[in-house]
């Protein structure tokens, strides 16, 4: 069914139904069903039938009545409705009471969605886990506060209730957002998935995706490349390399091709489907053409957009300060309010001057003048004399005295503020008590005394003892209760002292900044008395009239009207507390109609309202009223209420000109106010102003489009005795043009004159000089600033367009914070919107302001429903206001920080958003559309070739960048080189010269030795394996053995064995039992790989290898022969094989890297034996020595250290398995204090896993009696730039049990070399420099002080060994480069590896990265290897051991791991240590890039509510830090970032597995 053709044709009583329907359903009531149901019931006779309407599109549908529909946090059933009910009166948001809907925005929203519905935008819906978003419902999170007045009473009039034509429109429209939900075309199957949180789509092929991507092919070994899929379920430390292998794949070959298809598995997902999505959506031209600003010329940062030369400008004369008529000297007005009280309390003690009432609404209290003033000055004797002793009074003239009293007690708070100005102490009045800003605001005024009430004293939190609580912030204060029972009666012959008002202060009143601190305006006596008189004069008060006063008689118009002015003039007050509209809207409306009032004082929530149960309103009459004063007239909005509220009660007598606008604020106090017109007048205009024109702060009427107007009403002219002129908002208070807005100052005698006890602040507020435009003042007369921005129309009416609180300055252009609430409250935001609450602000990210809309989501909002909401206020904002959101997020409803009043407190959402603990249940980041100041992408300059480099070089004095350790040729070394070219020519001569020399032992978790090893056991054992090997394995010299043990002695005994028997050992990590799909395939892999022709393992692997488990994960059918050695034959070895030459091959050893590719290198028996004594060498070691290594024996130097070295020096190795720490964290450091050993090796995770699990234990670690004095050196090895911040606080943690900060160092080496650096025991310490993080993007290196910004500390990575050279290189060149610049490391030493070990020989690249020479500037023609790593050289103040000054390297980081983006490169741990410091809960992090988007993956160790809250986080920092803005960021559980056993991130399997779908991420944020 349609909707009747306009509602106001339908009957009245129809009309008065349906309007209580609406009631019904925005008081919670009813459910939205039943609403909809008896709707329909009532409408139906007058609908005409229509065929084949939607049913959606009626049910939808709203009446255009003038009454806005209230939103109920609908209640899960109907039959619980009516426990729902008493939980929905409590109304949201008080000081927030300027935001309503406007029929007229509602209709401009519309229309500009409507302009959207042609371009059909397929956003990518954000992925979320089902847990995450499982909200209870608002009633079990936090319970509403009903207690106080202080849920907003104005949510109703803010619902912006959405005409029909706008649902019409946008539902009939495919609107943008809908692509979402259908997928993207290419996928069909995808669009279940795509918009709800379960569901693994994968349907489809990514070839779409691919087809335009080429996705980087790695320029590192060619063998095996990585696939997608790895499995989730992984433990922290396994290598893993990818699990399909893929034979004769070349370098160049595209890896596109085989994602297809990894292991036959189509790969495609609805991540990918949705990356593809976003793209698209990013592919489209922003918003306007923004200039292209700056190019990043090492020092500047981003400029500013230079101002549109077609943009608006001010185009009047400078304004002249506007006056307002003459003040009138009244004969009988009276020198201070203090001499009227008494003056009316003497001489007309009967006449009532405030009623209160109860909370029905009925009159309960009358408070007569004479009642006023014996009360007043029984409490102004006690004040100053009852409460300390005679010769100690606790007050005294001019202290400042807290007035605490709850918002329906208007009496006793008269009672109590009269009687402070008697005792001439100085009143605050303040909110509820508890708040710690106005804790603050006690403090600065040095408030001792609270007054309060005997019943809000009760009701104040107590101590055990019966003490009130110390509020947080609050200063000591005595409470006193101003109760009349406990007052003294003064004496006959007391008499307070009234004198003629003066410039002392008379009371202060608190308001509340942008930033949320409480400051107090402080408004002297005369002031009070002027504004009184300024206020009688405009309103032409008389005696005795009655007024009823709605709004909060503390602070204000309430104050000023129902307080002060009402005691001037002798009326009579009618006062409505909050919590009686809430019962009872109507309530002021029957006051006035009750005592034929006068006067009526209220906001524009009370109007929509009184609209709302107009259905009461037969017999009302608002004759009466010759001023309905509408205190936040100054508020945009505010037209469309007065409109709507005027043509409802004009039939019950309402005058047109009785509506009377006005502008206050704490400073100026009373701005403007219309005066009471005369009947029949014109009534005053109204200024459409053009949106466009006011964001640049210019009055232009709106022609072009009729969407961006906002339409304002005068607030009547200028204070009686004032003066006003409008100046600019920032920067010195230059007087605007005639046709500019700027901020309302007002000169006055009644205003504010100073913020108390802030001096600074107070000069720029209360004494502003105008100046002209040359900048030279304009008079003498000091202005206030009123905090209002506005400008001065025709006729000398004042118009007010916002609020320099609410001001957003975006790119240069003003935005008004209400504004933008309202457009989003005119998207339909009944179904998402809780209670229309709606916060916005702006946040500083990257030099410009970012605008922040945050708003409550209802309970029962789907998903899909608040992802349409926020799309469409995305567009809606963009197309009215032309600015882009930076973040839009919903939270569940009720969360939101609230003032006393209920409204939402800006500055503490701010707060809460920016410290990361909002926790939305909703979140879009529009980061793309919004940053349009970002640098220019870098261009690549073709390049300097490498002989101009080495010139330039040498011109400028620089040296060429290389290094080397000492020559190997000048050190002196024992027999044991010459003698022996190989190892097990070594390991036979200490088994006959010292056999029962101990060189291994391994402990075990509880550090006891488990096993030993001496050199004729080990020489025993190998033997026995080699003739095992020979005999049953049938093996020939050169044949490959797999090796599989855990760490210890075993695995180096098989390792000689193989040695023995002249077969090539390749160590591998044994699969782990409890994850065996996700790591035996490695060890499938490195078998078939390495073309094993044998495995050596134990008899527990053996039969894991060939379990029923095992067979689920690989084709255990095509093991290789597998030795078991734990029980081997005594059988001697015919004879020890004696490679022919040094170059043979000893071993192989392969490792998967960072980047996820498995390599395997070629060790030959010269490489291994110089390798042992460069490090021999480096740490001075030999047989005495003992040192403890806890290092997995696999790869690299780890497997050096545990297995070769010492069987060539000769030391004792203590071998501490590093996953025996899980069991025992003591067990390496204890083991190093036992044993007294002065060198020990580690990896960066058993390094890591110390400093956190022991980090609270160091008492602990005294008590066990662990001291480390005796550590010399203790190394980690790694092959990555060294972490400085886990070493350092590794030094500084257990520097307290003797480990000194000198001892800590790393090593640095790569796939081509294993050992390049090592630190050693001679030579200088490490050194660090800080380098700028800016230029080192552009590959340069900058060095700077420490703690400039954007700088990072870089270490040495430990001295370069003896016999290595390594040298600076430009990778593309390959030129040599100077001194301090950034290149590829090139290394060349008799320890280089000699090649990949490949399935079939890629000789190109095994030339480019192991037999490479310089292009330019080498004469010896040297054979460098590449390590792949980006690094540089410098020359430093330091002795190194020659003699000569030594060069220090430093690793930057690797060059295949780095992100090339906007033309500059990036290293991934530089983003990943930002987006770690940003929030307590990111437990680990890592970056990499898909289709030149950057996605940044956080580990949240913290609960799923904090999922979202990282995401604008993670934003900022990424942009603020790196310039860079994120794409995606997914958030998953501690874990899943897979680390290899040296600790290091594997960024490219994750990328894999996120593509694939395998992360089961919490959430997954699509930043637009």
């Amino acid at each position: 069914m349609a909707e009747p053709a306009a509602v106001s044709s339908l009957p009245r009583e129809v009309r008065e139904q349906l309007a209580e329907l609406e009631l019904e359903l925005s008081e919670g009531d009813i459910t939205q069903k039943g609403y909809e149901k008896k709707r329909a019931k009532l409408l139906a006779p007058y609908v005409p039938q229509t065929q084949g309407v939607d049913p959606a599109l009626q049910k939808e549908s709203r009446p255009q009545v003038p009454v806005p529909a209230a939103t109920p946090a609908s209640a899960s059933s109907s039959s619980s409705s009516s426990s729902s009910s008493k939980f929905h009166r409590a109304r949201s948001g008080g000081a927030r009471d300027e935001r309503y809907r406007s029929d007229i925005h509602t209709e401009a929203v519309q229309a500009a969605l409507a302009k959207h519905k042609e371009q059909k935008m397929a956003l990518p819906m954000p992925t979320k886990r089902r847990s995450t978003f499982v909200q209870s419902p608002a009633d079990a999170c936090t319970p509403p506060d009903t207690s106080s007045a202080s849920e907003d009473e104005g949510s109703l009039r803010r619902q912006a209730a959405l005409s029909a034509a706008l649902h019409q429109s946008l539902q009939n429209a495919e609107s943008w957002i809908n692509r979402s939900v259908q997928g993207s075309s290419t996928s069909s199957s995808a669009s279940s998935t795509l918009s709800h949180g379960e569901g693994k789509g994968t349907s489809g092929s990514l070839a779409d995706v691919f087809a335009n991507t080429r996705i980087e092919s790695f320029s590192v070994p060619p063998d095996v490349t990585a696939t997608t899929s790895t499995p989730s379920a992984r433990p922290a430390a396994i290598d893993l390399p990818p699990s399909g292998i893929v034979k004769g794949m070349h370098k160049g070959s595209n890896r596109s091709s085989l994602m297809d298809t990894a292991d036959g598995v189509p790969v495609s997902s609805r991540v990918s489907t949705k990356i593809q999505q976003l793209l698209n959506t990013l592919k489209r031209p922003k918003r306007p053409p923004l200039k292209e600003f700056f190019v990043d010329d090492f020092e500047e940062i981003v400029e500013v957009p230079q101002p549109d030369p077609n943009q608006p400008k001010p185009e009047g004369r400078q304004m002249t300060p506007v006056k307002g008529e003459p003040l009138g000297v009244i004969c009988n007005w009276p020198p201070a309010l203090e001499a009227a009280l008494q003056r009316w309390g003497t001489t007309q003690a009967k006449c009532p001057c405030l009623t209160a009432l109860d909370v029905t609404g009925k009159p309960v209290y009358t408070l007569t003048y004479g009642k006023l003033w014996s009360r007043s000055l029984k409490l102004a004797y006690t004040l100053l004399n009852k409460l300390g002793t005679k010769n100690e009074p606790v007050l005294k003239p001019g202290d400042r005295v807290a007035l605490v009293y709850p918002n329906n007690d208007p009496v006793m708070f008269m009672v109590a503020f009269y009687g402070c100005l008697l005792a001439e102490v100085i009143p605050v009045p303040i909110e509820d008590a508890g708040g710690q800003q106005i804790g603050f605001l006690l403090g600065s005024c040095g408030i001792a005394l609270a007054l309060t009430t005997e019943v809000c004293l009760k009701g104040l939190p107590k101590t055990q003892n019966g003490e009130i609580v110390q509020f947080k912030g609050w200063p000591r204060l005595k409470w006193v209760v101003t109760d009349s029972k406990y007052l003294s009666k003064s004496p006959k012959d007391w008499q307070p002292n009234i004198s003629a008002a003066g410039t002392e202060p008379a009371y202060i009143e608190y308001k509340t900044s942008k930033e949320g601190s409480v400051m107090g305006v402080t408004v002297s006596r005369v002031a009070m008395l002027a504004h009184c008189q300024a206020l009688s004069q405009a309103c032409n008060y008389s005696e005795g009239e009655t007024i009823v006063n709605v709004l909060d008689f503390k602070k204000d118009a309430g104050l000023w009207h129902g307080i002060l002015t009402n005691v001037m003039n002798k009326l009579h007050t009618i006062s409505v507390p909050y919590s009686v509209m809430k019962t009872c809207p109507l309530s002021w409306v029957q006051r006035v109609h009750a005592h034929k009032a006068k006067v009526a004082l209220v906001k524009c929530r009370d109007l929509h309202w009184a609209m709302l149960a107009h259905r009461d309103q037969r017999d009302v009459s608002l004759s009466s009223l010759r001023m309905l004063i509408v205190t936040d007239g100054a508020n945009p909005w505010s037209v469309s209420s007065c409109d709507a509220f005027l043509s409802l009660f004009q039939c019950h007598g309402l005058k047109p000109e009785a509506i009377c606008p006005c502008a206050t604020s704490p400073e100026a106090m009373t701005v403007a106010i219309r005066r009471p017109g005369v009947p029949g007048a014109p009534l005053p205009g109204r200024a459409i102003l053009s949106l466009n024109g006011l964001s640049f702060g210019v009055i232009r009427v709106n022609t072009e489009d009729k969407n961006s107007a906002l339409t304002v009403q005068d607030v009547g002219h200028v204070m009686p005795g004032g003066m006003m002129c409008i100046v600019k908002p920032d920067g010195p208070p230059q007087l605007c043009k005639t046709d500019e807005i700027g901020e309302i100052c007002v000169s006055s005698r009644a205003g504010g004159m100073m913020y108390y006890g802030l001096a600074g602040v107070t000069k720029n507020t209360f004494e502003v000089i105008p100046v002209n435009s040359s900048g030279s003042p304009v008079g003498e007369v000091p202005f206030v600033r009123s905090g209002l921005l506005g400008f001065v129309g025709p006729g000398s009416l004042v118009f007010v367009v916002g609020k320099m609180d609410g001001l957003l300055t975006v790119s240069g252009r003003r935005h008004n914070a209400d504004d933008i609430v309202a457009t989003g409250l005119a998207v339909e935001s009944l179904k998402t919107v809780y209670r229309g609450r709606i916060a916005v602000f702006s946040v500083s990210v990257f030099y410009d302001e970012r605008i922040v809309v945050v708003a409550e989501q209802r309970p029962d909002a789907s998903e899909e429903d608040s992802f349409q909401w926020m799309s469409r206020v995305l567009q809606a904002i963009d197309s009215i206001h032309q600015v882009g959101v930076y973040c839009l997020a919903l939270v569940p409803a009720n969360t939101l920080p609230k003032t006393p009043l209920g409204g939402i407190h800006i500055s503490q959402t701010k707060q809460h958003f920016l410290e990361g603990s909002l926790h939305p249940c909703n979140i879009l980041m529009c980061p793309h559309t919004c940053v349009t100041n970002l640098p220019k992408p870098r261009q690549k300059q073709p390049g300097v070739g490498p002989a101009s480099v080495m010139v330039g070089n040498l011109v400028a004095g620089k040296r060429i960048a290389q290094a080397s350790g000492r020559d190997l040729g000048q050190i002196e070394d024992n027999d044991l080189v010459k003698k022996h070219q190989f190892l097990t020519e070594v390991l036979q001569w200490r088994a006959q010269a010292t056999p029962d020399h101990p060189l291994f032992l391994l402990l075990n978790a509880k550090g006891t030795t488990v096993c030993t090893a001496t050199c004729l056991q080990l020489h025993k054992k190998a033997e026995r394996i080699a003739s095992v090997l020979c005999d049953k394995g049938h093996l020939n010299a050169g044949d490959n053995v797999v090796l599989l043990y855990p760490p210890g002695i075993e695995l180096i005994s098989a390792f000689y064995g193989c040695l023995y028997s002249g077969c090539v050992p390749v160590t591998v990590r044994p699969p782990h039992a409890q994850s065996l799909v996700a790591t035996l395939p490695t060890v499938k892999m490195i078998v078939e790989v390495s073309k094993a022709a044998c495995i050596l393992t134990t008899q527990t692997l053996m039969r894991l290898l060939k379990s029923r488990e095992a067979a689920g994960a690989v084709d255990v059918k095509t093991w290789p022969t597998i030795i078991d050695t734990d029980d081997l034959p005594r059988k001697r070895l015919a004879q020890i094989y004696k490679p022919p030459t040094p170059e043979m091959l000893a071993y192989l050893d392969f490792s998967v890297s960072t980047t996820g590719m498995l390599t395997g290198v070629k060790m030959s028996h010269a490489a291994v034996s110089g390798l042992c004594r460069a490090i021999k060498l480096q740490c001075e070691l030999y047989s005495s020595r003992q040192i403890a290594i806890c290092l997995d024996p696999y790869c690299g130097l780890g497997f050096v250290l545990w297995c070769l070295c010492s069987v060539y020096s000769g030391h004792q190795s203590i071998l501490i398995p590093p996953m025996e720490l899980e069991s025992n964290l003591f067990l390496w450091l204890s083991t190093v204090s036992q044993y007294k050993i002065r060198d020990t090796f580690c990896s960066y995770s058993v390094m890591e896993h110390c400093t956190k699990g022991l980090g609270n234990q160091v008492e602990m670690l005294k008590a066990r009696g662990i001291n480390l004095s005796c550590v010399r050196t203790c190394v980690v090895v790694a092959e990555e730039r060294p972490r400085v911040s886990l070493t350092h606080s590794f030094s500084k943690l257990f520097k307290d049990i003797g480990l000194s900060p000198r001892a800590v160092s790393t090593t640095f080496g790569s796939r081509v070399n294993v050992a390049i650096c090592l630190q050693g025991t001679s030579g200088p310490d490490p050194t660090t420099v800080y380098v700028d993080l800016k230029s080192l993007r552009h590959d340069r290196v900058r060095l700077v002080e420490r703690g400039a910004p954007q700088s990072l500390l870089l270490s040495e990575s430990g001295k370069i060994l003896p016999g290595v050279k390594v040298v600076i290189v430009n990778p593309e060149t390959k030129g040599p480069l100077g001194d301090s610049h950034l290149g590829e490391i090139w290394v060349n030493s008799p320890h280089t590896a000699s090649g990949y070990y490949t399935i079939y020989d890629n000789e190109t690249l095994q030339a480019d990265h192991f037999n490479t020479r310089l292009s330019f500037g080498d004469a010896a023609q040297t054979l460098w290897a590449r390590t792949g790593y980006l690094g540089f050289v410098r020359r430093t103040e330091l002795t190194a051991a020659s003699g000569e000054r030594h060069d220090a390297l430093y690793v930057v980081g690797a060059l295949d791991e780095t992100l090339e983006l906007r033309g500059l490169r990036y290293h991934p741990i530089d983003i990943e240590t930002s987006v770690s410091r940003t929030h307590r809960s990111i437990a680990e992090c890592a970056v990499f890039t898909w289709t030149n988007l950057l996605v940044v993956v956080v580990e949240l160790c913290g609960c799923e509510q904090e999922a979202l809250d990282l995401v604008p986080l993670v934003t900022n920092v990424v942009l603020e830090e790196h310039y860079l803005i994120v794409g995606v960021v997914v958030v998953v559980d501690p874990g899943v970032i897979p680390i290899n056993s040296r600790g290091e991130k594997q960024r490219m399997h994750l990328r894999d597995s996120f593509l694939a779908d395998q992360l089961d991420p919490i959430y997954v944020a699509y930043n637009m």
